[in-house]
Order: structure tokens, then sequence, then C-alpha cells
């Protein structure tokens, strides 16, 4: 089965972020907006049990913390992704840092927290979709208390399996 583990925004944000994505994402439809803190990973029912009470532990550690929004930017060259820049904030990576060496091998690369609005562009509308929305203002600070394990269906859309709340024992 394929895991991942991500924070949902606020609605506020959600929608803006959809009001985006309905024109420049294909995954619009499979997941809500999101910022994934550990990609997909395959995991049995059973060890996910065990993966569960480790999540608990992680989350009592953390405090929740600002999230904050302040700009659109662009994976490119790497890949086409336009998204909204998270600010990182030590809580932010502490938690990034725990999930991933709990669960996961080093990703090659390295942590950008952000809330994809566009993907799977070419490079011609990557470059004429970035040059416009770049230029956007975007400001936006909410407060994270909870990060939620999600699962994949088998028509690949994402759903939540177990939600953890920050600092809380």
């Amino acid at each position: 089965m394929k895991f991942g583990i991500v924070i949902f925004p606020s609605k506020q944000l959600q929608d803006l972020a959809n009001s985006y994505r309905k024109r420049y994402d294909p995954h619009y439809s499979l997941i809500t907006p999101h910022l994934t803190l550990l990609s997909p990973f395959e995991a049995s029912e059973d060890s996910i049990k065990t993966g569960v009470n480790q999540l608990q532990q992680i989350a009592s550690k953390v405090k929740p913390f600002p999230l904050k929004v302040t700009k659109i930017s662009s994976l490119k060259p790497v890949n086409n992704v336009i998204y909204f820049k998270v600010e990182q904030v030590d809580e932010l990576k502490t938690l990034n840092h725990e999930l991933n060496s709990q669960f996961k091998e080093p990703s090659e690369y390295a942590f950008v927290p952000h809330i994809t609005i566009g993907q799977k562009l070419s490079d011609d509308e990557h470059t004429d979709v970035y040059s416009s929305l770049r230029l956007q203002q975007v400001q936006h600070e909410e407060i994270v208390d909870r990060f939620h394990l999600l699962y994949q269906l088998e028509n690949g859309s994402w759903t939540v399996y177990e939600t953890f709340h920050l600092g809380k024992e």
C-alpha cells in the first residue's frame, strides 16, 4: 500500500491554491492542496500500525508552528512545478527531519516546503504561466497544529488514514 505524510492548510489557503490548481495541476482531483512532509512510500498494513506509534511520538515532540506563505515560486530547472513558497521555520525542519529519519532513506532533493499549484507543464507552458503568476502578491499565515498520514486508493486519489496533533502526548 502507498502512504504519504502531509499538512493540509486552512480552507482559505486551499481555496486560493485550488483557484490555480484547477487550471495548472492534473492532480487537482486526486488530493487537496497540501504541504508534503514525506513523499509517497510503500508499507504493509502491519508495518504502518508500528509507524502510527512512531508518528504519535514525533508529533508529541513538535509544538504547533506558523505556516507562512510568502510568494509564488518554481522548482525549475529540476522540474516544472509552480508553488506557494512556505517559510521554513525550525519546527517544520525538525518535523521533516524526524519523519525522514524514521521512515525513509535520505532524499536526493533538499526539503523545499511548498504547496503545489501547477505541475506537469511543458517548458513553454511553465514559462508562460510562471512569468505571470510570480508577479502575484501572496501573503498568508496560519498556525499548523496537526499533520496527516494518507494512503492512496485504487483510483489514485489520497485519503486520510490518521491525523496527529502536534505537541500532545
